[in-house]
């Protein structure tokens, strides 16, 4: 008997070909090989989660209590008036944690989920060029559409999203911003805010902030919470996360905070999808707001140091980079004589192979991120300088070869 013939959903068949796929499995050979890869593509951090955190966690997984089902989807309530508490002491914005504050699987998930409660057929969501994959992806999954913009952090950027609001019909039903960003590590200040709220209530445009990098800024920067701009709740909601200022990214578990008419939509999506995040890990993270701030800026700090240790790196490449305020990332511009006319997904596929460093190609961010890589500062600030050491010997070492021919 023939086998049936098994089709997935147009769903799946929306979503682009994962562009890191070729490059994960060249990684993964090397280092099956024996060879020491520096991996300085993926933003997973390496570093410890704050040890009072690890031991609350221990504490709570011994209670029988917290292996049942978490009660409440949205999170337990006294971590809900924790992030209310960060909120209102950081950036003096007050918020309800029963109707403007939700739990979730880390920022990515909550991201996508609202989305698909936000979106569907017909819909159109404006994401600036390059951007993070979710920004794309999630909309896709949600049966909507993409309307790309080239980033910008300025008013010319606003002017472009406004002229696709204004010349499109259906009007774009959702805006998706995300500073410090990523990949590029671009930054925005408060006045930035004030203007997109503005044009979100003029044009009945809902906007998705991702915050995943709020924290994580260097130089005396501090990164504006899009919930500071006035009136940013009547229009929009912004995802925060543990994963990075706490490292805590395997941990999953981030929050969405803001206009309760969505939070109520995302809330009643995640209700159908899961029972809630393990209780233990949202008692751990309630520690880590109350008591782990110092942990939060010493990591801010070690990110700026090997931030600057890049930037050395890509000098001695001439390689253009901007001296970044924010993120876990240097976004740098490739020389064209480094590219040899490859596209950067080839690129990186050869400095994995002549380097032994993996780096994340900036095409797989969008079409405007084609002859850029993202450099993720996840290694400490010796493998740092190694990797860029062997990024600068393996593309001498092939222009002497060109030269001589």
């Amino acid at each position: 008997m023939a086998n049936p013939e098994i089709i997935p959903s147009q769903r799946i068949s929306r979503l682009p070909p994962y562009l890191f796929g070729r490059i994960n499995a060249l990684k993964h050979k090397k280092r099956q090989e024996g060879v020491d890869i520096i991996d300085l593509g993926m933003g997973n951090p390496t570093d410890p989660t704050p040890q009072v955190v690890v031991d609350k966690l221990c504490e709570a997984v011994r209670d029988p209590r917290n292996h049942r089902y978490s009660l409440l989807t949205k999170g337990l309530y006294n971590l809900r008036r924790d992030v209310a508490r960060h909120y209102r002491q950081k950036y003096g914005v007050e918020l309800d944690p029963e109707t403007e504050i939700t739990a979730c699987i880390g920022s990515k998930e909550g991201i996508s989920h609202m989305l698909l409660a936000m979106l569907g057929p017909g819909d159109t969501a404006v994401v600036g060029d390059p951007a993070f994959p979710i920004h794309v992806y999630g909309v896709a999954l949600a049966g909507a559409n993409v309307i790309s913009v080239p980033l910008g952090n300025d008013e010319a950027f606003l002017d472009r999203i406004r002229y696709v609001v204004e010349h499109l019909y259906p009007r774009p039903k959702v805006l998706i911003l995300n500073y410090p960003h990523n990949p590029t590590a671009m930054t925005v200040d408060p006045p930035f805010f004030d203007r997109v709220v503005e044009l979100a209530a003029r044009f009945g445009v809902a906007v998705i902030h991702d915050f995943a990098y709020g924290y994580t800024c260097f130089d005396g920067y501090q990164a504006p919470s899009f919930m500071q701009a006035e009136g940013a709740k009547d229009v929009g909601v912004e995802f925060m996360t543990m994963s990075k200022p706490y490292n805590m990214a395997g941990w999953r578990i981030g929050f969405c905070v803001g206009n309760p008419v969505m939070i109520n939509a995302l809330t009643t999506i995640k209700g159908y999808y899961d029972y809630g995040i393990f209780q233990p890990i949202q008692i751990a993270a309630i520690i880590a707001m109350r008591h782990c701030q110092e942990d939060v800026d010493r990591q801010a700090a070690i990110y700026q140091a090997r931030r600057d240790v890049v930037l050395a790196g890509c000098e001695r490449l001439g390689w253009k980079a901007e001296r970044c305020r924010g993120s876990m990332f240097v976004w740098a511009r490739v020389k064209d004589e480094h590219l040899a006319g490859q596209s950067t997904i080839d690129f990186v596929m050869r400095m994995l192979e002549e380097a032994e460093v993996a780096l994340s190609p900036g095409r797989a961010f969008g079409e405007n991120g084609e002859g850029f890589v993202r450099i993720a500062l996840v290694e400490n600030e010796q493998r740092l300088r190694q990797a860029m050491r062997q990024l600068d010997r393996a593309l001498n070492r092939r222009q002497v070869a060109s030269e001589a021919t």
